[in-house]
Formats: C-alpha cells, structure tokens, sequence
C-alpha cells in the first residue's frame, strides 16, 4: 500500500495489457483495482465474494446468469454495480472501457469456476501498480 496519492489517469496510463487488473491500492483486505477492456471476459463466478464495478472510462456490459434467466446490465461511464457472489457473469467492453473494481485480496480474475480461459484474459490475482 502506498501512502502517496495515486492518481487514476496516470495508473491507467502507465499499461495497456487488457484484462489484467493493477492494484493501486488495499483498503483492509480488499484490493482496489483498475483494469483496461476490449471485447469479451469469460464467462465466471466468484462463490465467496460480491465483486464491485465502477466505470472509469466507456460503457462496460455485464451478463449475468440468474435464476429467472439471462439479462445484460449496461454501465456508462459513472456507473457502479455489484455481482452478488456466485452469480455467473461476463464483462463485455464492446468499445473498450477502464474500471476499478474492489475485490479480496487474492481474489482471482477468473473466479472459483470459469469457461475454457482464452488467451486475451490474464487470469491473475492482480499485478502491483508500477508507476
């Protein structure tokens, strides 16, 4: 954990791997991460934890399987939402997008179960943040 100020613009600007979250910072046992996205995560859950989604930049879309059925939630640029733990969900950034996202620390990117992981998604607990 850092005890400077991290400003967002300048983490983000620091890589471009897609699908590999950074951690700027942890607050308790929590990681706070920023990732960049194009395209389509994979289809995952985490069954231990909720996972938290504020957009920083673009539109993010999430798929969620739930038990009355498949919906989409759209996020503009602003937008927060929370995956209840252990609903599946896949991130889509039909035009790319930044996020931050709060997660345990240790918490992979490919939650507890997953789809076949394509190659364009680091499945990762996190990289530190190299500024």
């Amino acid at each position: 954990m850092t005890t400077t100020p991290i400003d967002l613009g300048t983490a983000l600007a620091s890589f471009d791997t897609l699908w590999s979250p950074r951690i700027v910072t942890r607050v308790n046992d929590y990681d706070v991460r920023i990732a960049k996205m194009h395209g389509e995560h994979v289809w995952h859950a985490h069954d231990h934890t909720d996972e938290f989604f504020l957009v920083l930049e673009g539109e993010l879309h999430i798929s969620l399987r739930e038990p009355a059925g498949e919906r989409t939630v759209v996020l503009p640029k602003g937008a927060v939402f929370t995956v209840p733990r252990g609903t599946e969900h896949r991130p889509v950034a039909p035009s790319g997008a930044s996020i931050l996202m709060f997660e345990p620390t240790g918490t992979l990117t490919v939650g507890d179960r997953h789809e076949e992981i394509p190659g364009h998604v680091d499945a990762t607990i996190g990289h530190p943040i190299v500024l």
